[in-house]
C-alpha cells in the first residue's frame, strides 16, 4: 500500500521518512495542500530503478536492431566475449 504524507513531514518527521525509505525499499508520496507533489527513494532504490530503465532500453535497442537485421549472430557475440576475456580453448 501506498505511504502518503503531507509535505509537512518533511520537516518535521524527516529521520522516519528516510528510515522508511532504507528499511521498506519503497516510496513515499509528499502531497502539498493535498495534491500528489514528490516521491522520495532511498538512493539505492533509485539507483536500481534508473538501472532496470536502462537495462530495458539495451534491450529494446537490440531487438530493434534484430528486427532491421541489424543483429549479430550468437556465435559472433560469444567469440567477441570469448577473446575479450580470454575465455577460449586452453
Amino acid at each position: 500500500m501506498a505511504t502518503i504524507r503531507p509535505s509537512s513531514d518533511l520537516r518535521n518527521k524527516y529521520n522516519e521518512i528516510s528510515a522508511f525509505c532504507h528499511t521498506y525499499n519503497e516510496p513515499v508520496f509528499v502531497t502539498k495542500n493535498g495534491a500528489s507533489d514528490l516521491v522520495v527513494l532511498s538512493n539505492a532504490e533509485y539507483e536500481r530503478l534508473v538501472g532496470k530503465r536502462d537495462l530495458s532500453r539495451l534491450l529494446d535497442d537490440g531487438l530493434s536492431a534484430m528486427r532491421r537485421g541489424d543483429g549479430r549472430t550468437a556465435e559472433d557475440v560469444f567469440a567477441d566475449l570469448e577473446q575479450e576475456f580470454g575465455l577460449g580453448a586452453v
